[in-house]
């Protein structure tokens, strides 16, 4: 392998390291473990820090221009061809939690293909739209929230707002 191999190897490890930490966390202080749950956190963004340090080495982030060609891509291709396949097996496993996860992110990745394209479509002009988030599937609504999430049916009013 080579430096660029070794270099996004590592960054794809601490970003995975940084989301379980996160997730660690939050089950932490479910559970009453303030302390665990706060080292958690500091650990997942250290993890963040070496993550971005190693994308930068490889030279991974370029313009946004280019950066947003980058994100629709990587968007696309995970609805229209990772997430299929996995859906599938899911499905044909009765595995109901993956067949869930699978079906909500393949959801909301097209969507948010869909929103990166129109940002880089009008990135010359003035644009201050606001994002909100819904916290069950990931799904992204411009400029409001639905009255439940299309693809989960969460309720709007939990939607979180991205500034």
């Amino acid at each position: 392998m080579s430096t660029q191999d070794n270099l996004m190897a590592a960054f794809a490890g601490e970003s995975q390291a940084n989301r379980k930490y996160l997730a660690f966390a939050k089950k932490a202080e479910a559970e009453g473990y303030k302390a665990a749950a706060r080292m958690f956190r500091a650990a997942a963004e250290a993890e963040t820090f070496h993550a971005h340090a190693h994308l930068n080495a490889a030279d991974g982030v370029g313009s946004t221009v280019d950066n947003l060609k980058s994100a629709v891509s990587g968007e696309t291709f995970e609805f229209e061809q990772m997430y299929p396949p996995y859906l599938e097996e899911a499905k044909a496993e009765g595995h109901d939690k993956a067949i869930r996860s699978i079906t909500y992110a393949m959801k909301a990745e097209e969507v948010h293909a869909r929103l990166f394209d129109e940002v880089l479509s009008n990135l010359s002009k003035e644009d201050d739209s606001i994002y909100y988030l819904c916290p069950n599937c990931g799904y992204v609504e411009k400029n409001g929230t639905p009255e439940a999430c299309p693809i989960c049916n969460v309720k709007g009013s939990s939607f979180i707002k991205i500034d």
